[in-house]
C-alpha cells in the first residue's frame, strides 16, 4: 500500500493562506503522483485558552475549503467536534477527522460514519493502540465504509507526549490505513503560557521512525511562517521544507 499524505495549516486563518499552501501541495502531487489530502480546521474547539483563535466557523470555513477543492483539485480533510457538524462537513470534505480527545464519543463517531465519507480517528493521548478497536467498531457498525487510525503520542507526565511506535503495527489489526501524526506528536500541550508549545525539529525523525514501524500515511501540519501561525505554530513545519520530507517518506 502506497503511503498517503495529509498536510495543511492547523486552522483556517485566511483564504490567502489556504491558497498558498494548497498551491504547494498541488504542485507536489502533480510531480509525485502521491495521494495528498489538504487539511485545515474550520474551528479549533479545544484550544488551551478561551482567548485563542479558533477559526472562521462551520459555514464560512466549509465554503473556504470547497473553494480550495474547486481550484486545486485536492481531496479534503477537516475535523469535527460536534455530531451536528458531520452532515454539513460531509457535503464538502472527503475525510472527517475525529480529534484525539473525542475518539470515544459515540454520537460523534456514528454521525461521521453515516455521511459515507472516510472517518479518520486520532488515537487519544490516554489510550493504547489495542483500545482503538472499539472506536473502529462503532464506526463500522454505524455504516462507515472506510476507517483510518492515526497515532499522535501519549501523555507523559505534565505538558509532554511520548510516542510508542508499537501502536502502529498494533492498530493495523483493526484497519489497513494507519497514519502517523508527525507534528502533533511533538507538541508540548499547554506548555507555552496559555497555549501549546512544541519541538518541530523532531518531526522528520518521528516520521522516519513511523515509516520503520509500518505507517502507511503521514499527517504533517505546515505553514509558510509557523512562528506567526495562529494555532500550533511551534510544531508545524515550514512549507518550504515539506516537499523534501515527503520525498524521503515516499521512497
Amino acid at each position: 500500500m502506497k503511503p498517503l499524505f495529509i498536510a495543511g495549516p492547523c486552522v483556517i486563518e485566511s483564504a490567502e493562506l489556504l491558497d498558498l499552501v494548497a498551491t504547494k501541495l498541488a504542485d507536489i502531487q502533480k510531480k509525485t503522483g502521491l495521494e495528498i489530502y489538504f487539511k485545515a480546521s474550520f474551528d479549533k474547539a479545544n484550544r488551551t485558552s478561551i482567548h485563542s483563535f479558533r477559526g472562521p466557523g462551520l459555514e464560512k470555513g466549509l465554503q473556504m475549503l470547497a473553494d480550495v477543492k474547486a481550484k486545486h483539485g485536492l481531496p479534503l480533510l477537516t475535523d469535527i467536534h460536534e455530531s451536528y457538524q458531520a452532515a454539513a462537513a460531509g457535503e464538502v470534505v472527503d475525510v472527517l477527522q475525529i480529534p484525539a480527545f473525542l475518539c470515544r464519543q459515540t454520537d460523534l463517531l456514528v454521525e461521521a460514519s453515516r455521511t459515507g465519507k472516510i472517518v479518520n480517528i486520532k488515537k487519544a493521548q490516554f489510550l493504547s493502540g489495542e483500545d482503538m478497536q472499539f472506536p473502529v467498531e462503532k464506526c463500522r457498525e454505524a455504516g462507515a465504509k472506510e476507517v483510518w487510525l492515526t497515532e499522535r503520542g501519549n501523555i507523559y507526565g505534565y505538558n509532554n507526549l511520548v510516542v510508542d511506535f508499537r501502536n502502529i503495527p498494533l492498530m493495523k489489526n483493526y484497519t489497513d490505513r494507519v497514519i502517523m501524526d508527525c507534528t502533533h506528536s511533538v507538541q508540548r500541550p499547554g506548555a507555552a503560557g496559555g497555549k501549546t508549545g512544541g519541538n518541530r525539529e523532531f518531526v522528520p525523525a518521528m516520521a522516519m521512525a513511523a515509516k520503520a514501524f509500518g505507517a502507511n500515511g503521514y499527517f504533517l501540519e505546515t505553514h509558510p511562517n509557523p512562528e506567526a501561525a495562529l494555532s500550533d505554530g511551534p510544531n508545524m513545519i515550514f512549507l518550504d521544507e515539506l516537499e523534501a520530507l515527503i520525498h524521503s517518506l515516499a521512497n
